[in-house]
């Protein structure tokens, strides 16, 4: 199993993310995904299961996940991505929403009061009732 690789990359003022790993040679793939703030927005898996296991397997091996890497990295930059992203993101053009507002629970609201923990846990406890 060949080690992985990570490259933060910043396209159209975002920051995105591409890994690169092997699943080893049981499964014999090569996963590269392009991640944005934690969402897959592409996903592309070769197999290898045809090569020969032998000495050079590592580095034939090694030698893919590089190349895919950097085709990913290249669709990326030139644009090939850019309707997933949109899909996925959006393209910016709409304001952000609010985060919608919640009330602190009853034994958050005792904490803030000065109390004593047995005062807080009995708070806490009490709470859902």
């Amino acid at each position: 199993m060949v080690g992985g690789f990570n490259h933060n990359f910043r396209y159209k003022e975002q920051i995105f993310h591409v890994q690169t790993e092997d699943s080893g040679v049981k499964k014999s793939e090569i996963t590269t995904l392009l991640y944005s703030g934690g969402t897959i927005l592409a996903r592309q898996t070769t197999s290898y299961a045809e090569l020969s296991p032998n000495a050079s397997l590592a580095e034939q091996v090694e030698l893919r996940m590089k190349d895919q890497h950097k085709q990913m990295l290249r669709q990326l930059k030139s644009g090939h991505y850019d309707t997933y992203i949109d899909e996925a993101l959006g393209d910016g053009s709409q304001p952000e929403k609010q985060p919608k507002h919640v009330e602190p629970c009853k034994s958050a609201q005792a904490a803030n009061k000065a109390m004593g923990i047995d005062e807080l846990i009995f708070a806490y406890l009490t709470a859902g009732r």
